[in-house]
């Protein structure tokens, strides 16, 4: 599961990490908290170029007759997505690229109560996640949609949360784009050792509503 993510970096840092040519209607600004049906900014190899664009998380399958005709997409089951009718065209032809400081992902107490951890990239990195897209289309209206491939957690994460979302190494961006020929379907296993980190932060992120720097700092020992 991968339900909110965190991305401070700025627009043209972003470009420059994926070597990618930015629209002009990227989510600007650093966001501590951004929730699914909101914009991501979103890698993509179109025609030789790759292109960076805003995507609504969320992906919607295209025989939905409006956005919210049935579930939030937000994530893809590795296992599954290549047989799933609202994944296989895209999972083949239209893999995407998500990038971001990290994510948070929550365990429950034996009273039930939720404790949010932030999950990053070990040594300050952003944290690359394999999505997939697609324009759904209904009476005139298109919306560019994102989903992000998750596989089962491994390297001491699977305490926290049994699923993660596929992170992808800089090596292995330009075959998950389709660059580099076929073969992306052996990336969608968990992160190598050592690429993550985690630590418990504030419940105040349990809210949607919640905003700011703070949110991600750990909680005092």
């Amino acid at each position: 599961m991968c339900g909110r993510l965190v991305n401070t970096m700025p627009v043209d840092a972003m470009a420059r990490l994926f070597d990618a040519v930015p629209s002009n209607d990227l989510p600007a600004g650093a966001r501590y908290n951004v929730c699914p049906t909101t914009p991501l900014s979103v890698a993509v190899s179109e025609d030789g170029t790759r292109r960076l664009r805003a995507m609504r998380w969320g992906f919607i399958p295209h025989w939905y007759k409006a956005p919210n005709d049935g579930p939030l997409l937000i994530n893809a089951r590795a296992e599954t997505v290549a047989e799933k009718p609202a994944f296989r065209a895209a999972i083949r032809r239209r893999r995407c690229l998500v990038a971001a400081d990290g994510y948070y992902e929550w365990t429950r107490t034996t009273d039930g109560k939720k404790l949010p951890w932030f999950i990053h990239g070990s040594e300050g990195l952003p944290v690359v996640m394999g999505g997939l897209w697609q324009d759904w289309e209904r009476d005139g209206e298109t919306v560019t949609t994102v989903a992000i491939v998750t596989c089962e957690a491994g390297n001491g994460l699977e305490e926290i949360h049994h699923r993660m979302p596929v992170i992808l190494a800089p090596d292995d961006w330009s075959l998950w784009l389709g660059e580099a020929g076929k073969g992306a379907a052996r990336l969608m296993v968990p992160a190598q050792p050592g690429a993550l980190a985690w630590h418990r932060v504030d419940p105040a992120v349990n809210s949607n509503r919640a905003a700011g720097p703070d949110l991600i700092e750990p909680l005092p020992a």
